[in-house]
């Protein structure tokens, strides 16, 4: 363990993040309306590329970043908070997290003030509300990315998926975009707090992480039969991720 790299690391998070956040507050309130969005994904993948670096995080991806006019609603497998910061970048748009995810230290208010969703899985009312959010941002041909999941966990087993997003999905014409992740290493959030795994992640050397972008599709099907395909496609892709991660550079 290197301390002083963990303390320059833990350091550099919160600055970061402080930093791009003010920045960002004041671009956004600065800009027209019609380029809020694009003031947004400009801060958003700074701020994710710029973590990304600092942690060492070697990002090798396979496939292509889609555009689409009509939105696009970004599907992955979810093993590390890293995987934030990888989606953010390559994607931009809005997320949807975990309703405890608002009152992480730092973190919380940055995610916040960029328009994160918050969804309480517990709670039907709760999640009622993120259907509703989810179908405006698509709605309004943004993009939005989710971990359908649910939560993390340590392997590369694709736990079923949450039907929400694709409920939500089913009454814009976005397309949904799978990615599959898988890392090498340590890099797992499972069974710690946010402060444990921010500690050991920036006690790392270097983190590869895999990311294959599969093909897009349209969502043209029942929300079940979406999720269904999602699901399959993602599961697909993370075999793909894990020979990037485990390749020798």
């Amino acid at each position: 363990m290197n301390p002083i790299r963990r303390a320059s690391r833990v350091a550099g998070f919160g600055a970061l993040t402080f930093g791009y956040g003010s920045g960002f507050a004041i671009a956004h309130s600065q800009a027209h309306a019609e380029a809020k969005r694009k003031v947004r994904d400009t801060w958003v993948k700074g701020w994710s590329s710029a973590l990304l670096d600092l942690f060492a995080i070697d990002v090798r991806i396979t496939g292509i970043v889609p555009s689409s006019e009509n939105g696009l609603l970004v599907v992955s497998n979810h093993r590390s908070t890293i995987d934030i910061g990888i989606v953010l970048r390559l994607f931009g748009g809005r997320m949807v997290s975990r309703a405890d995810v608002a009152s992480w230290p730092v973190l919380g208010r940055a995610a916040s003030s960029v328009g994160t969703i918050f969804v309480d899985r517990q709670d039907t009312v709760s999640g009622m509300a993120t259907v509703r959010a989810m179908s405006r941002c698509l709605e309004e041909r943004d993009t939005l990315c989710i971990f359908p999941e649910g939560t993390t966990y340590g392997d590369d087993e694709v736990r079923p998926f949450h039907q929400g997003a694709f409920v939500a999905a089913t009454r814009s014409e976005s397309l949904i975009v799978p990615v599959g992740l898988a890392y090498g290493g340590a890099a797992g959030f499972v069974n710690e707090t946010f402060g444990e795994h921010l500690m050991r992640m920036a006690s790392a050397e270097r983190t590869s992480v895999g990311v294959a972008i599969g093909t897009p599709f349209r969502c043209d099907a029942r929300a079940a039969e979406l999720t269904r395909q999602a699901h399959s496609q993602v599961s697909e892709l993370v075999q793909i991720a894990r020979n990037l991660a485990e390749a020798k550079r």
